[in-house]
């Protein structure tokens, strides 16, 4: 994928993800100014019908008291004797005298005429000492009415100062709670968005990803070909030496570029097969022939390969066998190949001052075995990196520096099928130093 069209489809990606939040913001918004006229309206709504219950429970029992003084022949001018002390609690001060019988069929022809069908429970007080001398449960829908015409005014009680109550045991007071739908809302929006941002994030972790092994496998095609090239090239020029005429005339030449095609054909062929190899190397398929090895001997082995071509180039390889007990089961050759390794590339990595240190050392039931230059170095992004397959650290202006990028990926996975641990510390100008252990046994 191209930078402009991954820097596009990131944009575009981002500005989904502000359109849907700025969306889900507005809907939420616009929700919720639903939700207030909605609430409003309801609250304004009952406010209302309560308030048309009151003012029909206060006429009904205004009627009543006048009927009760009407009957008991009292003159006394009813005016403003009812008392809402509760949303569903009411008293009548009318200090008169007050039969329970007549009280009880009064209330319910007021109740049935003004449309108050709430079952009731009313009380009949003692005015001089306030307490209650009798009281009953009214059901509006199992009550008989009865006229109270018919009922005797003239029973009076020993005392004749009392006032009433009327109580709406099943009304309640008014309360209209508001739904906090918002906050449901509200991380209903947020897990979405979360959703959406996550397959963002993942999709674009997957598109750097894929850039990245895009980048690495240009690089390794790049590298492959020029490894390639050279030994073809030199195959190819020496081939057209030998077909030239009178060529047959000198046997010494013919010998020499026949040594030259022998050399570049093996070493062609070695290239090629160690990136058959490599490329499809995996821990599960690595199959080690372990025996008991020497660390500090093998040491040995693995410098001696490399040591003429350091010093040719000015360069010094120091040795520290420090390890007391160097011995582990490992297989031989694939260590002494992981030691090679990293030798080789502290040498191609180590610019102009080649100053190379291996050192071996006992630690936590095992050996460790670590080399340390003072190259070039790596910052701590190639550092995550370098055990990637096909990965080859950026070297700058230095183009001497060959390989598929297969190397440290190999010394990985033959330390991971040792059971053992790898860990690089390395700063770009100060070298690098890997430390490599191994247990005693795996």
């Amino acid at each position: 994928m191209k930078k402009q069209t991954f820097v596009t489809v990131i944009t575009l990606g981002i500005i989904a993800i502000c359109g849907v939040v700025v969306a889900q913001y507005l809907w939420m918004q616009s929700a919720q100014a639903i939700q207030e006229t909605h609430f409003t309206i309801q609250k304004k709504q009952a406010l209302l019908e309560e308030k048309q219950f009151n003012d029909r429970v206060t006429i009904a029992l205004t009627n009543v008291a006048e009927q009760i003084l009407y009957l008991n022949n009292d003159s006394s001018i009813v005016y403003d004797v009812v008392e809402q002390l509760r949303s569903n609690y009411f008293t009548v001060q009318i200090q008169d005298t007050l039969h329970p019988y007549l009280l009880e069929t009064l209330l319910q022809q007021q109740f049935d005429k003004r449309s108050i069908n709430e079952d009731f429970e009313y009380g009949i007080y003692d005015c001089f000492t306030d307490s209650v001398v009798y009281g009953n449960f009214i059901s509006m829908k199992d009550s008989a009415m009865i006229d109270p015409s018919v009922a005797t005014p003239q029973i009076r009680w020993d005392k004749d100062a009392h006032y009433f109550s009327v109580f709406f045991p099943n009304r309640r007071s008014y309360s209209i709670e508001k739904q906090n739908n918002n906050m449901a809302g509200w991380m209903l929006s947020c897990i979405i968005i979360l959703i959406v941002l996550g397959f963002m994030v993942y999709a674009i972790h997957v598109m750097l990803r894929q850039k990245r092994l895009s980048e690495i496998k240009t690089d390794f095609i790049n590298n492959m070909t020029h490894e390639l090239k050279t030994p073809i090239s030199t195959i190819s020029l020496s081939s057209e030496i030998l077909l030239r005429p009178g060529i047959e005339k000198d046997p010494k030449r013919i010998r020499q570029f026949a040594r030259i095609i022998y050399d570049e054909n093996s070493r062609l062929k070695s290239q090629v097969e160690r990136v058959l190899q490599l490329a499809t190397l995996d821990t599960a398929m690595l199959e080690l022939k372990k025996s008991e090895i020497d660390l500090n001997e093998l040491s040995l082995v693995a410098i001696e390969s490399l040591k003429m071509s350091i010093e040719q180039r000015g360069g010094e390889i120091h040795l520290e066998l420090n390890a007391t007990e160097p011995k582990v089961m490992a297989d031989r050759v694939h260590i002494t190949n992981l030691m090679y390794n990293l030798i080789d590339n502290a040498h191609k990595y180590s610019g102009n001052e080649i100053d190379i240190l291996v050192r071996t050392c006992n630690r936590s039931g095992g050996v460790e075995w670590s080399i340390q230059d003072k190259g070039i170095g790596m910052d701590a992004e190639a550092v995550k990196q370098i055990f990637d397959k096909f990965y080859r650290v950026p070297t700058g202006n230095i183009h001497n520096v060959k390989g598929f990028g297969l190397g440290l990926f190999y010394v990985k996975v033959l330390v991971d099928a040792h059971q053992g641990e790898i860990d690089v510390y390395s700063s770009p100008g100060k070298g690098s130093t890997f430390k490599v252990w191994l247990p005693f046994q795996t």
